[in-house]
């Protein structure tokens, strides 16, 4: 099948992170057996109890060669353009294909589903290794058990695979992107009605943090020292949000929360913010907790690897993007870039759709890329 076809069959899968993807892990394990590769398994239950699967795969024998990761699970579409058809039934419009998942990034893993049924076994060299995981777009979660738990990605670091990311780029090389990091700060009080003298405030104690978190803002926003110029916006993104949960005007809050999310460049530490930010709740008497920590990616971009994508994607030089991948958790690979059709523009939008231009030139990338380092 070429990339439209197997673009098709993924979208119809409705995998949004909150589900169970082993449906389609199902269907993609037998998929790529039937390709030629050897599976790995690697299950897990999520922080909800849900069932999650990756599958890691190899066609070829040897070491080295080229691994492609991408992910199965989608954001959720409860709302969607179209009444003619859902965001689970993939449908072509003039030159585009619409459904949850066409851009980010079931495109991509169809691209290179065609691009390795391109390939015959006995042309293969070296090994092309394919690993679909589960959690991308909450966390990383899937790439995180792999790192972990896989002989095969072992396998690919210990024998130097170059490693390509198919998220979307429109099929620019990236050799870099941001990490992000999360913290949360809970403030406990006691609910009541605001008439009376029973209640505690609970944001009375979250407003000293909050003050703590807005200067952090601003010098994170002034200091060099945060800020890195490759990366657009230059800056960490220190995003400030507040909740005290009440459903009522008259009602005390009995708690509020402040979360900050912040994107951290390389060379930076983040750990320098989060103490701070530690130190600011443990005066105030709130509870503090890390929920979210995944490090930046980042490749040379005058490595000899960057220069070959390059060379093979017909550019001149390398870009960051500041959003975050699986690659965050897959850094003990020495050569990694992020490289996928589609544009990051329509990832999670309520009509979301990929070129089918860019699943042709996708599955054309993937295919020089494979016979450049596998053949």
């Amino acid at each position: 099948m070429d990339a439209l076809q197997y673009a098709s069959e993924l979208i119809a899968y409705e995998s949004t992170s909150r589900l169970s993807n082993v449906p389609i892990i199902d269907y993609l394990e037998q998929l790529l057996e039937k390709l030629g590769f050897v599976t790995e398994r690697i299950e897990y239950d999520d922080a909800k109890g849900i069932r999650k699967a990756n599958v890691v795969a190899k066609k070829g024998q040897g070491t080295g060669g080229m691994a492609y990761f991408g992910h199965t699970d989608v954001v959720p579409a409860d709302k969607w353009f179209s009444d003619e058809h859902g965001p689970y039934a993939p449908t072509v419009k003039g030159d585009r294909l619409y459904g949850r998942g066409s851009c980010d990034m079931k495109g991509s893993v169809a691209c290179m589903l065609a691009a390795v049924e391109l390939v015959s076994q006995p042309v293969l060299k070296r090994p092309v290794y394919v690993t679909l995981t589960a959690d991308e777009e909450v966390g990383y979660g899937g790439a995180a058990q792999v790192a972990k738990s896989s002989e095969l990605f072992r396998e690919m670091v210990t024998g130097g695979s170059r490693g390509i990311i198919g998220e979307p780029t429109r099929l620019k090389v990236v050799y870099s992107h941001k990490g992000t990091y999360g913290i949360r700060a809970t403030a406990r009080g006691r609910a009541a009605h605001s008439s009376t003298r029973e209640g505690v405030n609970a944001n009375l104690a979250m407003i000293p943090f909050l003050v703590e978190m807005k200067a952090i803002h601003d010098e994170t926003e002034a200091q060099p020292e945060w800020q890195n110029a490759e990366f657009d916006p230059p800056t960490i993104s220190w995003n400030i949000g507040i909740n005290d949960r009440t459903t009522a005007v008259n009602i005390t809050p009995a708690q509020s929360v402040c979360t900050v999310y912040f994107r951290v460049m390389p060379g930076q530490d983040p750990d320098l913010l989060i103490e701070r930010a530690r130190r600011a709740a443990e005066r105030c008497e709130l509870e503090f907790e890390v929920p979210a920590r995944a490090r930046p990616l980042y490749v040379d971009p005058n490595s000899t690897f960057v220069k070959e994508v390059l060379s093979l994607a017909e550019q001149d030089s390398a870009g960051t993007v500041s959003y975050g991948t699986d690659g965050t958790m897959l850094t003990e690979l020495e050569n990694l870039v992020v490289f996928g059709p589609g544009d990051i523009a329509q990832a999670h939008t309520f009509d979301e759709w990929v070129e089918l231009e860019q699943l042709r030139l996708g599955t054309e990338a993937y295919d020089r890329l494979i016979r450049h380092w596998c053949c």
